[in-house]
């Protein structure tokens, strides 16, 4: 079968080889999955780099969510594969407990992104932050994989929405997504914004999988009693918040690893996936899927989400 294996550490474009290598051998409690679709997430960029704190043995295949369809059984399902042998290839293994069945409603490349992305928002809103209808939800990043899914979850949840993007193109993808205000922040100020369209209150949830300037513009715009959820740094930098000012402004500072829930309780997350594919089949989630390319074009679409250049999600169609 064939897969993109990263040998030495470095960017995407330059350390993955497309090799011919064996079907890999399920252990107890595993399968093997066919794969349909692979949504690449950043995570995969900071793997081929070394620099995520997951650290598989070289040579290891990348790719931390699919869809595809169990091989002796043909179940179409979801979920995340077990490393060092990833989605980005014919093949994949996983655990058994780490997939789902596939929502009906979805196309394999939505189908595949929909499991990180969305379960990370459904945890994050509503069980970290704990969002109520009609309070107001600031999204950073708002037209990306991450930030788009928050974006569809939180007016799901009866929320009104401030998206922050970055550039015009962006932007009319969030107006697309739902968002009640849109704010380029090439040519706005959000903090301006968020305080003007609350009425000097601030917004009761900040979404950020940013960090960095986000995270510090998010502090100064947060409501009393709001709550900030810290959900990656993307944008390279991670904020050092001065706790004197969480206390002084009365907020919260909430940290969200959705992979820990699977070490703590699993029916948690089969919970959230039937929720989801609720709303999938009501049309709520519908994952943007922002470019679909073969598996020979897999680290060019590393390299573009990498560099911050897409919009929705990239997925690798088999």
């Amino acid at each position: 079968m064939l897969a993109w294996q990263v040998f030495e550490h470095g960017e995407p474009a330059d350390v993955l080889k497309l090799n011919e290598v064996e079907m890999p051998e399920p252990g107890p409690g595993q399968v093997v999955v066919r794969v349909k679709a692979a949504a690449l997430n950043f995570p995969d960029v900071l793997l081929c780099r070394g620099q995520y704190q997951v650290r598989p043995p070289l040579p290891f295949t990348p790719g931390v969510e699919l869809c595809g369809e169990v091989v002796g059984t043909g179940q179409r399902v979801i979920g995340n594969p077990v490393l060092p042998q990833g989605a980005l290839a014919e093949y994949a293994l996983a655990n058994e407990a780490d997939i789902f069945p596939a929502p009906s409603a979805l196309d394999d490349a939505a189908a595949a992104s929909m499991h990180i992305a969305y379960q990370t928002g459904w945890f994050g809103l509503h069980r970290r932050a704990h969002l109520q209808a009609g309070e107001t939800l600031l999204v950073h990043a708002a037209a990306g994989g991450v930030g788009s899914a928050a974006v569809q979850l939180g007016k799901a949840a009866g929320a009104r929405v401030i998206a922050v993007v970055g550039g015009a193109d962006k932007a009319e993808v969030a107006r697309q997504l739902g968002a009640d205000v849109v704010v380029d922040r090439r040519t706005e100020n959000f903090i301006s914004v968020v305080k003007e369209v609350t009425e000097g209150r601030g917004a009761d949830v900040i979404y950020d999988p940013v960090g960095g300037e986000a995270y510090a513009g998010s502090a100064k715009c947060v409501a009393f009693e709001g709550r900030i959820l810290v959900v990656g740094f993307a944008g390279g930098t991670v904020p050092a918040p001065p706790l004197n000012h969480a206390l002084v402004k009365n907020y919260s500072i909430v940290g969200l690893h959705w992979g820990l829930y699977k070490q703590h309780d699993l029916q948690l997350i089969a919970d959230c996936h039937a929720k989801l594919t609720e709303l999938a089949a009501l049309g709520v989630v519908d994952p943007l899927i922002g470019g679909r390319l073969s598996l020979d074009d897999a680290p060019a679409g590393l390299r573009q989400l990498g560099a911050g250049e897409s919009v929705g999600r990239i997925v690798v169609e088999l």
